[in-house]
């Protein structure tokens, strides 16, 4: 039986290439994500311990959990660092100051959000350029790689820095300096200078780190103890071995949630993969009815059957397991060096690393996989009748049976499961619990849809193929080829269907949620510009945008509003409740949101407007609230009570009650800017610009660049889910070019027949063409559905008052790949059905 089962590979290898070409693209995925991460590991590990281990000693202060915002951070003074370096065991040690230091851009406005982080670097602490040299003179700087890249500042160029009075320094800029593992300074950027320089520009001379060398001859344990001893109670001192062993880990971390989110597509490759291993094996065990039942005719068993279609899978599975396997390590490695100094690691210097868990899981998932996949069809060959060899053809029909109303209760079930969940998630369920019961119901729903694809393809064919028969004989006949094969054709498309589910899906959480925060911008704050401060990690009150500023725009021609927002947040019954009131602007013209009952119009003297998460206890509209101010409690009448948003919440004051109640609060939080009707776009923006010309720190931010930023951002993570989504896809169309090339192998004696009753090569090949590409659209049309509904789901879900948007052009051209791909799909399988002989095909039954 077993020289049996090769023979037959040997004589059917064909028709398995593409089934192992799923195999290995779904393996690829699985060992080149453990190959992409585990040398992503390594990388961050070689990189902070090679800027740690060199230190025989790194003190920093003790982590006493996290601290009140206004506190003052934790340093090390530096009385310690100079009995740190009176020590013997000490060759020589520096300390590591970091403040605020607001690096201006070439226009002169500082950069981010938040002030860049002002660092002392010497030859003496663990940081070190990566281009170009660490600053040494009083007028040299170091900037980070990220810095350099958004500023598109270069080595050599000069910067100008404010000091803590807010007066300009100029520097030139010596060296990059590459923190990717570190979030904190790759998110704010830094401006790094020499020791004596960082304590000028940023006011401060303690440390937040101290790195120490030891004395020649000294073990690095007995430094860290000498060290230990001078720095007191209130430091941590550890190794510099441990230290890097420490940050190696945390970067691994970061590494372990990028494989997790990698592994996810992979997994979706892999479920699509089996899918086509499915489709495959199914349609081969029942091409072979004659072949499986001679074989019980001259003696095999029910279990060598059943043992004969299992080998054969093994077999194929293991040889396309290793060779994606050895396809993941190549691509694997190469995304590291392609990708990897994006993500903080270094680049092609790193050592490919190969553990044993990305062979031994790529061989187990695809070997696994494919037995899993040939279980059902190896069943089924166990009933094939000996009597099915009398028969004078070999074709498929054993797909097609099942098609009646089992499929339709049984599909059903899982139809109803599935509505009654997504009714719960979208009345009930909340935030990521409203997003798993959705989850789970798209799943239940995507296998109603498996149960009953048969009847689906029978359906939609009946219906399209009404037009395709007046179109011509080939579309005429590519409607009744699939029609007639039911089963089949979905079990082909079911593969698409995965891929079109679930990049639909995505694009309209993407598009609904853009579509939501420009609604939300537009009627809440139809501005354009706001000016706030950088919010800097220095402890203390954080000034506010002075009333100035929206004193010179309101003077302004080119001006037409501008909306002073000043907030406080005031302890109110045990919780700290944000208080806020809106100058030179009207609260319910100018300034609006949602209600739930009231008008914001009604604000004024006495009054308040609330946000819905503080109205408890029965409080409504005309009730009175009771608020703690600077001046002591003080009751106010309920006017309106409106919905939840990111700008509004809390409570909402007049004016003149704020100014009263909070005289301290000076400063405005935010000065949002309205231009005239009559205005162009550029005398907008310099009459805004002018208003805040004598402080650099101040941030204007256009809303409609924010608006850009965010739909860029949503578009960037579509492509890059597309393009990982992408591949289940080129799996999917390798299954339907499958199961068409099967499908013209068992219909051979029917295309003869086709071609002597005067059908051409060309309409032979349309016809199958046709057949895929109908195939494809059913598969995507299904996958499109299911996409749009769940992922509308999803998104209203997570977020009320998401707004639904139907990403048409994104379907359009999803539905143009579907085309494509039916068309690519049918190419090799027309071409071989078109070269066969019609004598020799006819001759052959």
């Amino acid at each position: 039986m077993l020289r049996t089962t090769l023979a037959g590979l040997r004589m059917h290898k064909s028709r398995l290439i593409t089934t192992a070409l799923a195999i290995v693209l779904g393996v690829m995925f699985v060992s080149g994500t453990l190959v992409f991460t585990g040398t992503l590991k390594e990388g961050f590990s070689s990189q902070v311990m090679g800027s740690a281990d060199k230190f025989a000693a790194i003190v920093q202060p003790e982590d006493n959990g996290p601290a009140a915002p206004d506190a003052d951070p934790e340093l090390l003074p530096s009385s310690t660092l100079d009995e740190i370096r009176d020590l013997p065991e000490v060759a020589k040690a520096d300390g590591v100051i970091k403040a605020d230091a607001p690096l201006l851009d070439k226009e002169g406005r500082a950069v981010g959000a938040f002030p860049t982080v002002g660092l002392s670097v010497s030859d003496a602490t663990r940081y070190s350029a990566t281009e170009g040299r660490l600053p040494e003179a009083a007028d040299e700087v170091a900037l980070a790689t990220n810095t350099a890249s958004e500023t598109g500042y270069e080595v050599g160029d000069k910067v100008t820095v404010l000091d803590p009075d807010g007066k300009k320094h100029t520097f030139t800029v010596t060296g990059l300096i590459d923190f990717g593992i570190d979030q904190e300074l790759a998110f704010m950027g830094v401006v790094a200078f020499a020791p004596t320089t960082a304590a000028e520009m940023t006011g401060v001379s303690d440390f937040t780190e101290i790195d120490v060398v030891g004395a020649d001859g000294t073990e690095d344990t007995a430094v860290a103890s000498a060290v230990e001893k001078v720095a007191g109670s209130g430091a941590e001192v550890m190794t510099g071995q441990k230290k890097g062993e420490e940050l190696a880990k945390s970067a691994g971390a970061q590494a372990d949630v990028m494989a997790t989110a990698l592994m996810l597509f992979a997994l979706i490759s892999v479920f699509v993969a089996g899918i086509v291993i499915y489709n495959t094996f199914a349609i081969l065990i029942a091409q072979r009815q004659r072949e499986m039942a001679l074989l019980r005719c001259v003696g095999a068993q029910r279990g060598q059957v059943f043992r004969s279609v299992l080998i054969e899978a093994l077999i194929v599975g293991l040889v396309a397991s290793a060779l994606g396997v050895l396809a993941g390590i190549g691509i694997g490695y190469g995304a590291y060096v392609v990708g990897g100094e994006a993500f903080g690691a270094g680049g092609a210097s790193t050592p490919l690393v190969v553990s044993p868990a990305a062979v031994i899981v790529g061989m187990l998932v695809g070997t696994l996989m494919t037995l899993f996949a040939a279980l059902v069809p190896a069943l089924r060959a166990t009933r094939v009748p000996p009597l099915a060899a009398l028969r004078t053809s070999a074709v498929a029909h054993g797909l097609d049976k099942g098609v009646g109303w089992k499929r339709i209760a049984g599909g059903s079930v899982f139809f109803l499961a599935s509505a009654g969940l997504l009714a719960m998630a979208l009345r009930g369920a909340q935030g990521q619990m409203g997003l798993v019961l959705t989850a789970v119901a798209g799943i239940l729903a995507f296998i109603g849809v498996v149960i009953t694809g048969p009847l689906l393809v029978r359906a939609v064919v009946s219906v399209v193929g009404i037009p395709m028969r007046k179109v011509g004989v080939p579309s005429m006949l590519a409607a009744d080829n699939a029609r007639r094969s039911p089963k089949r054709a979905a079990t082909a498309m079911i593969a698409l269907t995965v891929g079109a589910t679930l990049i639909t899906g995505y694009s309209v959480v993407s598009a609904s949620v853009s579509k939501t925060m420009t609604d939300m911008m537009d009627k809440q704050f139809p501005v354009d510009y706001q000016i706030s401060r950088q919010v800097g990690m220095d402890s203390g009150e954080v000034e506010g945008v002075p009333d100035d500023v929206a004193d010179r725009l309101e003077k302004s021609s080119k001006i037409a509003t501008v909306i002073a927002e000043r907030s406080t947040f005031q302890e109110n019954g045990g919780e700290p409740t944000r208080v806020t009131a809106y100058f030179n602007g009207e609260v319910g013209t100018d300034v609006t949101a949602e209600t739930t009952s009231g008008d914001l119009a009604d604000l004024g003297p006495g009054k308040v407007v609330l946000s819905e998460d503080m109205v408890s206890g029965g409080l409504g509209v005309g009730d009175t609230y009771t608020l703690e101010t600077e001046k002591g409690e003080r009751s106010f009448e309920i006017v309106a009570v409106t919905k939840e948003s990111a700008q509004m919440f809390g409570a909402i004051l007049d004016k003149e009650d704020f100014a009263a109640d909070f005289p301290k609060i000076k400063d405005n939080q935010r000065v949002s800017v309205k231009g005239a009707d009559d205005a162009e776009s550029d005398e907008v923006r310099n009459a805004v610009y002018a208003a805040v010309d004598d402080d650099p720190t101040l941030q204007v931010t256009s809303l409609s660049q924010m608006k850009k930023q965010f739909d860029d951002m949503l578009d960037t993570a579509f492509l890059a889910i597309a393009a990982m989504l992408g591949l289940a896809i080129v799996i999917a169309v390798f299954g339907i070019a499958n199961t068409m090339a099967l499908s013209v192998l068992e219909r051979t004696r029917e295309s003869a027949l086709l071609r002597a009753l005067g059908l051409s090569r060309g309409q032979l090949r349309r016809m199958l063409s046709l057949e895929a590409v109908l195939l494809c659209l059913i598969g995507a049309g299904v996958g499109i559905g299911l996409g749009v509904l769940f992922g509308w789901a999803a998104g209203a879900s997570s977020f009320r008052g998401m707004l639904f948007a139907l990403p048409a052009g994104q379907i359009a051209v999803f539905i143009a790949v579907a085309v494509v791909a039916g068309l690519l799909a049918s190419v090799l399988p027309g071409r071989k059905a078109a070269q066969t002989s019609i004598t020799g095909a006819l001759a052959s039954e």
